[in-house]
């Protein structure tokens, strides 16, 4: 697998997952501060779009993870 693909998969997890806890309506609700965390995501997301920043895939590549070339993980 390789460092884009983990990214997305994280990322979609960490949306899920900040839905889950920060929606009403949810079983799993706690605090509706938990969308802040939704909008934290989309934000990186977004600028990683522009500048290919991507601050897990430095993470990633020094937990030895591979890198297919051009993508966030740059």
């Amino acid at each position: 697998m390789t460092i884009e693909r983990v990214i997305r998969i994280m990322a979609g997890f960490f949306v899920m997952l900040s839905l889950l806890l920060g929606v009403e309506g949810s079983p799993l609700f706690v605090s509706q501060w938990f969308l802040a965390f939704t909008a934290f995501v989309g934000f990186n997301l977004f600028q990683s779009g522009f500048t290919n920043f991507c601050p897990p895939s430095i993470l990633l590549k020094k937990l030895g993870m591979k890198d297919d070339g051009p993508s966030c993980a740059r």
